[in-house]
């Protein structure tokens, strides 16, 4: 998909249904409402997925961005919620021992609980954006700036971009990622959740989101990491001596890298938290909890090719009044 390289972009990290904050930020950034649409005179929203789940407003927030970006104001990429989305209401192949894509477990129900909850009375709708889920890219390449929600892996882009060239799939590269260690399985899980490693010696972690794991996020970025610790990125920090545990040379060899004379980054997906800022002078991330109180963060993007720190437009998402 091709954006105009002259133009001014702003994008925007994970909205996961928080509507009225959005409206504060593209409020903030001079974008318009004309016509039930935002505008503006001369810049574009780039959405970096994740639109749904989670949040109060999740319906109201997919109106915002797909009227956008069927007006040309927008573009939006796809999240892993909307691939969850779009795994849990369509059917496996058949022979495939499962019913559907994503199979309908517990903690899979928990994650589009809020969705489709919200959704109850409005079937027609929620049918209309799977299908617009669709149109949804999995990855941006302009040239001098790149989006995808997790992470960049041109060994996985270069032959998707073959089978895909607008980066947009279809519904049977859906169903073939329920095959684990299929191609469409790791394109799926490398760029919409991006790289991880097992935790050592069959160790597990409960996370702040009440999720037992045994795998933790890696950067997909170090140059010379040492430790695990060198290479975790999560909000949950490592237990301290799995943190000082050295990397085997095979575990370094198996990291990705995205080096920095590479064209700027953006991606969403991890949670941060702190004053948004960039993370190497070409890798951005844009994610900032917004639906944990957090904030809703978006980057200006004129003609750089080197992030500005000064940049960074956020809203800080306020906890609301309780009750006495």
């Amino acid at each position: 998909m091709m954006l105009d390289p002259a133009r001014s972009y702003d994008l925007i990290g994970d909205v996961h249904g928080c509507a009225l904050t959005l409206e504060h930020l593209l409020d903030r950034l001079g974008y318009q409402k004309h016509g039930g649409v935002w505008r503006h005179p001369s810049r574009m929203a780039v959405f970096l997925g994740d639109i749904i789940d989670r949040g109060p407003r999740i319906r109201e927030a997919l109106h915002i961005v797909h009227d956008m970006v069927e007006a040309g104001q927008a573009l939006c990429i796809m999240g892993n919620h909307e691939f969850n989305a779009l795994g849990w209401s369509t059917p496996a192949l058949p022979g495939s021992g499962q019913q559907f894509v994503r199979e309908h477990t517990p903690r899979h129900a928990r994650l589009l609980h809020e969705t489709l909850t919200q959704f109850e009375d409005h079937p027609q709708d929620w049918h209309d954006f799977l299908q617009w889920f669709y149109e949804l890219p999995l990855f941006v390449d302009a040239e001098r700036f790149r989006v995808v929600h997790a992470c960049w892996d041109a060994g996985l882009i270069e032959p998707l971009r073959g089978l895909f060239p607008d980066g947009c799939i279809d519904e049977h590269f859906l169903q073939a990622s329920a095959v684990p260690g299929s191609f469409a399985c790791t394109v799926f899980d490398r760029l919409l959740r991006g790289t991880d490693m097992r935790l050592p010696h069959g160790l597990t972690m409960t996370s702040g989101d009440g999720l037992t794991r045994s795998f933790f996020r890696t950067k997909f970025w170090e140059d010379d990491p040492q430790t695990y610790g060198d290479i975790v990125f999560q909000p949950d920090a490592l237990p301290e001596p799995v943190a000082r545990t050295p990397l085997s040379s095979t575990e370094k060899d198996n990291l990705l890298r995205y080096g920095v004379d590479e064209p700027l980054l953006f991606v969403g997906h991890y949670w941060r938290s702190g004053k948004p800022a960039p993370i190497r002078p070409n890798l951005a991330c844009l994610d900032y909890s917004a639906v944990l109180y957090g904030k809703l963060v978006a980057y200006r993007l004129d003609q750089e090719t080197r992030l500005d720190p000064h940049k960074f437009v956020w809203v800080d998402v306020e906890r609301p009044e309780v009750l006495r």
